[in-house]
């Protein structure tokens, strides 16, 4: 590893450690940051912290000379995996082969087919809600919600959606105070249950909506895909794909509540509900941040980065930043235009499933706006204690 010289931010971003930290507000550190230390030097774990829009586009960018491989989280610093516990923590060729092997899976056309069912289900749930009651939208809408349409794409009985919702939280560091030994055991049931209905499914046409159905025919170099990899994708379809749809409608709902003139925007002008989703999906952010390592010695902002130092991206600070969304960066707006968020992620990794996750949170908007006319806060929102996920615990409002 290269010699530089590294800034003192340590006592500046060590509350970027602590887990209690997420539970709060982070919002002024991150402002602190972009203002002060742009590109930070954290000492007491050993990795940069980077809280610009632009700064985090040129490591997502640069897979060369960022790589994944070696931990997309700080909790990774040092460690060695035998094979990637996810294809986030793959790099090109290897993540362009698996990205290629996946993507039918995620098609437009399957979109299409799915959004019937999407929306069918949206309306379910939203039937249920009385107006002028409060209720708890993270329980009632938001965490059923996103499981309800991935059991549906892995093709497994609805019914299963309570051991799916344990399983996603065992899988998120935070999310939960169960003990470390308990989330292994969740995921090795994870693991085997999913394992077995895509083994079901080889040799089957791919038809319907069905995910599975693609991961479990598909093959490579004349090869199907190991148990390891299926496992790889099957983990991240559950986990990644139901928190994070989870987090930004329960988050977003919340600041529309907060925010009534918003809410009354979109009433009256549907028009709005397009850019609303965007603006949703950066107010939220539900991936805080994910890490990179540099491969060689380079440069960011001015600051030179020696290879092999860590760099975290803090995707939730880029996209409050003034610089990328001007002085209403701190507002929420669901007219924002342009919204370059980078909620996805941005380059090589960006993600898989946000064309369903757009679909899923433009089906519950409208069948919300469909059926209610105002919406505010019912008391105070409870976020979790997780350095990876914006997880929103509680989320209680009054729609009529």
């Amino acid at each position: 590893m290269t010699t530089i010289e590294r800034p003192d931010n340590g006592e500046l971003t060590a509350p970027l450690d602590d887990d209690a930290f997420y539970a709060g507000d982070p919002f002024a550190l991150y402002a602190q940051l972009r203002r002060e230390a742009p590109v930070a030097w954290n000492s007491a774990k050993g990795y940069w912290v980077l809280t610009k829009h632009a700064d985090v586009l040129k490591v997502s960018k640069e897979p060369e000379t960022f790589c994944s491989g070696r931990g997309i989280l700080t909790m990774e610093i040092g460690f060695e995996y035998a094979s990637p516990p996810t294809m986030m923590h793959t790099d090109p060729p290897a993540h362009a082969r698996y990205r290629k092997l996946v993507q039918p899976g995620f098609g437009p056309s399957r979109m299409r087919a799915l959004e019937a069912r999407v929306r069918e289900r949206a309306r379910e749930l939203v039937a249920k809600i009385e107006p002028g009651t409060p209720i708890d939208f993270v329980p009632a809408v938001a965490v059923p919600f996103p499981l309800f349409i991935i059991a549906e794409l892995l093709g497994v009985p609805e019914a299963d959606w309570e051991r799916f919702y344990r399983w996603s939280e065992a899988g998120i560091p935070g999310e939960k105070d169960w003990p470390p030994e308990e989330n292994l055991v969740l995921l090795g049931e994870m693991n085997a249950y999913l394992l077995a209905a895509t083994k079901a499914r080889r040799g089957e046409p791919d038809v319907g909506i069905e995910i599975v159905s693609v991961l479990a025919n598909v093959e490579s170099d004349g090869e199907q895909l190991s148990d390891d990899e299926l496992a790889m994708f099957l983990g991240q379809l559950l986990i990644a794909g139901n928190e994070t749809t989870r987090n930004t409608v329960s988050g977003g709902i919340y600041a529309l509540a907060e925010n009534p003139e918003q809410w009354q925007r979109l009433v009256d002008d549907r028009s709005l509900v397009e850019p609303a989703i965007e603006e949703m999906l950066r107010w939220t952010t539900p991936v805080i941040a994910f890490m990179r390592t540099a491969t060689r010695d380079t440069v960011i902002r001015g600051q030179d980065i020696a290879a092999g130092d860590p760099v975290l991206m803090l995707y939730a600070s880029a996209n409050r930043d003034e610089d990328e969304f001007g002085p209403t960066a701190d507002r929420f707006d669901v007219g924002r235009t342009p919204n370059h968020h980078v909620a996805f992620g941005f380059g090589a990794h960006f993600c898989l499933g946000a064309a369903l996750a757009r679909l899923e949170i433009r089906a519950l908007l409208d069948a919300l706006l469909d059926r209610f006319g105002s919406l505010e806060p019912a008391g105070p929102a409870e976020r979790t204690r997780s350095a990876i996920i914006a997880g929103v615990k509680h989320a209680p409002v009054t729609f009529s």
